[in-house]
């Protein structure tokens, strides 16, 4: 497994959060025999081990460039970007990383075992950190796509610039999107009874969320089914505004920091995937009908104030309704996800809790 390993986080480690810098970090590259595509499955072997508080930073590719017809370098100079400018890693895995018949189209890197680890337990996913590995991004739609499958008559690939001092995607002369980077999808390998899935619709086992609230300093709860986890990560963007209503977000290829932290027998409970940042907790319900996902999000929600909070069902109700916004995390990728945002200011205790991570 160490042939797939670059060096150990260095210079720019200094820059982490304190809470990050307890162990020494590894690196997985993105190359033909470290990635998948278009599926999670539960028995594939792990590219590598690592420790629990261990720092992993873990290159991914966006399948914007390596899914048409055109090879990464034809479809990127459309846009005006330079053969020097295109990741070498899109160029290697164009034409050799296969899509198993019924599956998505996202370019996945993993998985990777987390000792210790085992089902029923639960894993911590702390986003230590989010990085742009190039300046540019692509927005992509068709026709029979998205929210409005009528809007379009034809497909529409919009390379665009990201200006990386100032973290703005140049949209236009006139507009300009605040960059925000995150994961589209983390993942744990579903249960061994399902030996795969597709990437694009999420679940239980968390996949193609587009939780935008993932950026730098959120952590990502997640189940876990199979021993060691097997984590996975892709479907990078730059910028996304919640539900990815056109089917896509700025993609673009993003070098992200993990740190894995297991909670023992802490996972048998949860239903669906939860986070947290520094000023809320975030809850999510899942389903092909948005508002069955709304309900569950709701029940979610009432579920961990009353658990977790110590509420009788009346009052976090209450609470749910006058002090929680619900949102629509993703619409375009067949199971439909709505979260809600506790504010962890709600609660006079909570204004003395110290998060991991300190923006």
């Amino acid at each position: 497994m160490t042939r797939y390993l670059i060096a150990a986080l260095c210079a720019w480690a200094a820059a982490l959060p304190a809470a990050a810098q307890q162990k020494p970090g590894v690196r997985v590259p993105s190359t033909p025999e470290t990635v998948i595509r278009g599926h999670i499955p539960a028995n594939l072997p792990p590219i590598l081990r690592v420790k629990p508080g261990q720092l992993v930073t873990i290159d991914t590719l966006s399948h914007q460039g390596v899914n048409t017809g055109d090879d990464p370098i034809a479809f990127f100079a459309r846009g005006g970007i330079r053969s020097d400018e295109v990741l070498k890693d899109a160029v290697d895995i164009y034409g050799r990383v296969k899509i198993p018949p019924g599956m998505g189209t996202h370019v996945l890197t993993g998985p990777i075992y987390i000792e210790g680890a085992e089902p029923g337990d639960l894993l911590e996913v702390r986003v230590v950190d989010v990085r742009h590995r190039v300046p540019y991004g692509v927005n992509a739609t068709n026709k029979g796509t998205g929210v409005l499958p009528e809007l379009l008559s034809e497909p529409v690939f919009r390379i665009i610039r990201l200006d990386l001092d100032r973290r703005v995607a140049l949209f236009s002369p006139e507009v300009e999107v605040p960059l925000a980077p995150f994961m589209g999808i983390m993942a744990v390998a579903p249960p061994p009874d399902v030996p795969t899935v597709s990437s694009r619709p999420p679940g239980a086992f968390g996949g193609n969320l587009d939780l935008k609230q993932l950026t730098r300093g959120s952590t990502l709860y997640l189940p876990v089914y199979n021993a060691g986890a097997l984590f996975f990560t892709g479907d990078s963007h730059a910028a996304q505004g919640d539900g990815e209503i056109n089917g896509t977000a700025i993609e673009a290829s993003l070098t992200p920091t993990f740190q894995f932290i297991v909670h023992k027998g802490k996972g048998a409970s949860l239903k669906w995937p939860r986070a947290e940042n520094a000023t809320h907790y975030i809850t999510m319900g899942i389903d092909r009908d948005l508002n069955l996902a709304l309900k569950a999000a709701v029940q979610e929600t009432v579920d961990f104030l009353m658990r977790e909070k110590g509420l009788d069902d009346k009052a976090a109700y209450a609470i749910a309704s006058i002090g929680v916004d619900f949102r629509i995390g993703e619409a375009v990728n067949l199971n439909q996800m709505v979260y809600g945002m506790i504010p962890k200011a709600l609660f006079v205790k909570e204004r003395q809790t110290t998060y991991w991570y300190k923006p």
